[in-house]
């Protein structure tokens, strides 16, 4: 039996960079041709970065992207890498884009893959299932392809699928099995959520089972936009043994040698076959010798503690966003509680102290221990730490307008919102906001106020586990004998707005410990009332809580973007009217 060496290339492209993505094709092709590899794989849309969302319906880009791919065929070969097959995503188009007045049935905008090899592009591959649920809307920008791409390398023959190929039952990996295949591979760009990687390889095994083939399996790393990427790539054999398993989170070349049953005798042109799809099979000429010496090896590592999971998914998320947005640093209020806490810890792991600005804001109803919890988080973080008192302020708007109750609360709020605002039109830096999941579910926050803001790391955690990232990071920090960043005080105490005298949460908020089990249920799960109170809720609490939900879905619409870690972020996953009269009691 043939043993190829596959070289699968975790990395982060970036949207729109072609020629930076491109690059970086370049650079990781070399890695891996120094590895001894004999086929290199890079994620779905690697030459565009993924998603492109409408951009598709620019003639431009896509002529841009076909652009560079061609260009980047012919540069590895100058670079003296044209040997090796290196299989890239790319966007492509053989008709209009199917918005336009002049569609075509059956053509426009395609999601491929290419072959590239001595200086050529010698096969694509366009994507046969489309996802079209969560955050995915592929059906609005792309045409399903109707034919699998088989190539010959080194002796097996190898089929071309793409993402959400492998996530379906049917079509691309039942042709792979009646057509024979040595290997299936798999480029992706799979979104992050937690847990998602205990499903990911139950799923690559099914399809093993079902290609009668072994998959490697590639998926991007990094952040765009609410999105963020974990990598996870792996490779794994014909009978669902797991052979080699990627880190998250990090960029990362696997290598790894895999026997493979020998492909029959040569035979060429196109098929037709069942699932609606058709076999076009090609010859890839001349690829490396199989490199002597000891098997490569590319190891699997094991999955690490939810917590820790999560935590890296929030800093490569956060980091991605400011970086490829060309922010300088961030600045963010330091209330002294909990949310801002974990978030300026978030915000100095993924840029580093320097890059950070932490304002504590006090008013005449703001703690003693809150100032110094602001304070010692500040120091024990390393962060630019600042104090703008907001009460002069507060009091020239009281001594000009006749305000009281709520919107005295809500001016307080509204004046920290300027001052950041301020800073971040002064100095450049990106205004992080820090509400979490659980306060905009219940439109607990102030428009244009703590909602301020160009990003939120912890948007989609909800407040339960703002708590336990807290102390899971403290206690990661104590077992690195570095200092645990987060003041043991602002975990412990009990969580305040702190805009009126001995003001709590629990004054309007049912206990998190109550409210994030039904939050969870409704917006996550799309349980309805009846639903939630057969699950063994308090029937009163659960109307408070869906009425507070269904009527704070203005606020949320004009929500910073933040990174998504669960099944259903609000923003792209989680798409209801504003002017909506339905509730769940009727």
């Amino acid at each position: 039996m043939p043993t190829l060496r596959l070289a699968l290339c975790q990395v982060n492209p970036t949207v729109g960079d072609l020629t930076g993505n491109a690059e970086r094709v370049r650079a990781w092709t070399r890695k891996a041709a120094d590895s001894g590899a004999q086929l290199a794989l890079f994620p779905e849309l690697m030459v565009t970065g993924y998603p492109v969302e409408d951009l598709v319906f620019r003639r431009s880009f896509v002529a841009a992207s076909r652009a560079a791919l061609h260009r980047l065929a012919a540069d590895l070969a100058a670079d003296g890498l044209g040997d090796l097959p290196v299989l890239v995503g790319y966007l492509d188009a053989d008709g209009p884009p199917q918005v336009s007045s002049d569609a075509e049935p059956g053509r426009g905008a395609r999601n491929a893959a290419a072959l590239l090899h001595r200086g050529e592009v010698v096969a694509t591959y366009f994507k046969h299932h489309l996802p079209n649920y969560g955050v995915f809307d592929e059906d609005r920008y792309f045409v399903p392809g109707d034919t699998l791409t088989v190539v010959r390398v080194g002796g097996v023959d190898v089929a071309l699928t793409i993402c959400e190929d492998l996530w379906q039952a049917g079509g691309p990996f039942a042709v792979a099995r009646q057509a024979g295949v040595g290997l299936v591979l798999s480029i992706n760009g799979s979104p992050y959520e937690l847990n998602k990687d205990d499903a990911r390889l139950p799923l690559v095994r099914r399809r093993a089972a079902e290609a009668g083939a072994a998959i490697a399996y590639v998926n991007m790393v990094g952040g765009q936009d609410e999105l963020v990427y974990d990598g996870d790539s792996l490779i794994v054999a014909a009978d669902g043994t797991l052979l080699a398993r990627a880190p998250q989170f990090v960029e990362h070349l696997l290598v790894h040698d895999v026997e493979l049953p020998a492909a029959p005798e040569a035979t060429g042109g196109a098929t037709d076959l069942a699932d609606g799809m058709r076999l076009v099979r090609h010859e890839v000429p001349g690829v490396p010798a199989a490199p002597t010496g000891p098997a490569a090896t590319g190891g699997i590592i094991e999955p690490v503690a939810d917590e820790a999971e999560v935590w890296q998914a929030l800093v490569l998320g956060l980091r991605d966003y400011v970086d490829k947005n060309r922010f300088p640093s961030v600045v963010l209020g330091l209330s002294g509680g909990i949310d801002s806490a974990v978030a300026a810890a978030l915000a100095v792991d993924a840029l580093g102290p320097q890059r950070v600005v932490g304002v504590s804001m006090p008013s005449q109803h703001s703690s003693e221990h809150s100032r110094t919890d602001a304070e010692d988080l500040a120091k024990r973080t390393g962060l630019d730490y600042r104090v703008e008192p907001i009460q002069p302020m507060v009091d020239t708007f009281l001594a000009n307008m006749s305000l009281s109750g709520v919107a005295v609360e809500n001016l307080q709020a509204r004046v920290r919102g300027v001052i950041l605002m301020a800073l971040s039109n002064q100095e450049g830096h990106l205004v992080l906001t820090t509400g979490n999941k659980s306060e905009l579910a219940v439109g607990y926050s102030t428009l244009y106020g703590d909602s301020v803001g160009g990003y939120n790391p912890v948007k989609d955690v909800w407040k339960t586990l703002v708590w336990r990232l807290a102390k899971w990071r403290n206690a990661d920090a104590a077992r690195r004998g570095e200092t645990p960043p987060i003041p043991e005080n602002s975990i412990g105490k009990p969580p305040s707005a702190e805009l009126s005298p001995g003001q709590l949460d629990s004054d309007t908020l049912p206990d998190y410990d109550v409210l994030d089990p039904i939050l969870i249920g409704y917006v996550d799960g799309d349980l309805g009332r009846d639903g939630l109170i057969e699950s063994g809720h308090d029937p009163a609490v659960v109307d408070k809580v869906l009425r507070m939900v269904d009527t704070a879905e203005y606020k949320r619409r004009q929500s910073a973007p933040g990174t998504k870690i669960s099944m259903k972020a609000f923003g792209r996953d989680r798409r209801l009217p504003i002017t909506n009269r339905w509730r769940e009691d009727g």
